[in-house]
């Protein structure tokens, strides 16, 4: 934590010696030794005259929380501009049915700024305007609802808390719009299945949008509908959700096979062969669309996907593509499976949002270091649900290392394994139907928090087909 503050001390002050110093002595503790020389180099005479000098300790570590005090008032009085922000942009809004929106729409020409999916990710900028005719749409039904989900209340490298693209362009808005916020801890947005509602944005027709806050720390009303927005909103955090195994899915047996899967019954076969551990409904239903869009993607094409506001689509209203803002997944990015030694954790992410981060057992160096993949879903391995493995076994490579479970629970969170990953029962079954084969693994050390993340909900697939292996006694460590 210091040496980041630190950091943007000396990036703001690339003139004193002393900050220069100070970070070059962070880097030496942690190992950094090329940073700490490069550091050092920086901060000229400073460096001779600590490090030869008797002068005590104390005093250039009191300097050293100066520096860091003065980065975090710089850092508060930010978060006050950003709130500051907020609050503007919610009483502009709460004019924004009032005006004569469709002459001021006709006369605006600039591009419309779609909000990204991925958090951390600027606007396009040069998207392409719409139609002209959307300054005439008509909202479709009431209960069309699209969802997507943003930082909490932050401002994210230009990406207002408050969805430009659909203010700018109420014709892409469709109905409405439900903004769901996650918290951040480090550089890692925290998914969650029942992610709070923050705002919604609807289109009134006639190019005008109307805001609600669903925020009690912002608002203090209470919207009628906050109940069923919610549950709404559990339903498609869920679906996102399968939506994520299967694109993973869909991309790893492409890797792997050197073509796509033709049905999604080819993901879900038998063992050796059960990419993943069974289906849904959303899964079914999405197949046919995920895959044409990995297809695009692949082709260096840009897949049209039917908006909840076009044709069959807007007349459903339903559906886990239909029902998102953009009319893709929300996860972009393909799942990867992280495991932190340092902190005794294993985590599911997807580009930057972490999905879950469970408490696992590690072999201390003995467990490897590195990226693996799965190459075997195995279920009671070596015949038993109760023996050394557990109920569930996941196999890193061609290895002998695996994420399996475990018969001595007390070893969850200790280095008591010969290099194998330990898991609970409950949490080794939900990640063997969270992932799929093929999933990356990378083992290291630091990058993960040490707050577990999981939902009382876990992650479940139908599973129908046989996932056992009796023709194989399993040797993992």
């Amino acid at each position: 934590m210091r040496n980041s503050y630190l950091k943007k001390y000396v990036q703001m002050h690339p003139d004193n010696k002393m900050g220069w110093y100070l970070l070059g002595k962070e880097y030496e503790k942690e190992g950094q030794l090329g940073k700490a020389n490069y550091c050092f180099n920086r901060s000229g005479g400073i460096y001779e005259a600590f490090e030869t000098s008797k002068m005590p300790s104390d005093i250039w570590q009191e300097y050293e929380l100066k520096l860091l005090q003065q980065a975090e008032e710089k850092e508060r009085r930010t978060a006050r501009l950003r709130h500051a922000f907020v609050a503007l942009m919610i009483l502009l809004l709460a004019l924004v049915p009032s005006v004569d929106a469709p002459r001021q729409h006709q006369k605006a020409k600039e591009a419309a700024a779609v909000q990204h999916p991925d958090p951390g990710v600027e606007e396009d900028k040069n998207q392409a305007s719409p139609h002209k005719d959307d300054d005439r749409s008509v909202p479709p039904a009431e209960d069309a609802v699209m969802f997507t989900a943003v930082r909490e209340g932050g401002l994210e490298k230009g990406v207002t808390p408050i969805a430009p693209g659909p203010l700018a362009h109420p014709g892409l808005l469709g109905s409405r719009l439900a903004v769901l916020e996650m918290k951040k801890q480090g550089k890692w947005l925290l998914w969650k299945r029942r992610l709070p509602v923050g705002y919604t944005l609807e289109n009134k027709g006639g190019g005008a949008v109307a805001y609600q806050s669903y925020d009690p720390k912002t608002c203090s009303c209470r919207p009628e509908d906050g109940e069923k927005l919610a549950k709404a909103a559990f339903a498609w955090t869920g679906e996102q959700e399968e939506l994520a195994l299967l694109g993973s899915a869909i991309r790893a047996y492409k890797n792997h096979a050197g073509r796509y899967p033709e049905q999604l019954a080819d993901l879900a076969r038998p063992f050796p062969d059960n990419w993943i551990s069974g289906t849904t409904e959303s899964m079914k239903e999405a197949f046919q669309p995920l895959l044409e869009q990995a297809k695009a993607e692949a082709a260096g094409q840009e897949q049209e996907v039917p908006h909840a506001a076009d044709g069959e689509s807007a007349k459903k209203g339903k559906g886990p593509l239909a029902d998102t803002w953009g009319g893709r997944p929300y996860f972009a990015q393909p799942l990867t499976i992280i495991v932190d030694k340092s902190s005794h954790r294993l985590a599911v992410v997807s580009g930057g949002v972490m999905l879950r981060n469970y408490k696992v057992g590690l072999g201390a160096e003995r467990t490897p270091e590195g990226k693996f993949a799965i190459t075997d879903k195995v279920m009671n391995p070596n015949g038993r649900a109760d023996g050394e493995f557990g109920s569930r076994g996941m196999q890193l490579s061609d290895t002998n290392y695996a994420i399996h479970g475990t018969d001595e629970p007390d070893s969850i969170g200790q280095d008591e394994s010969l290099g194998c990953i330990r898991m609970s029962k409950a949490d080794v079954e939900e990640l063997f139907d969270l992932v799929p084969m093929g999933t990356p693994v990378i083992i290291g050390k630091g990058g993960l928090p040490d707050e577990p993340l999981a939902s009382q909900e876990r992650f479940r697939t139908k599973r129908e087909q046989d996932q056992t292996n009796p023709r194989k006694t399993y040797h993992w460590l």
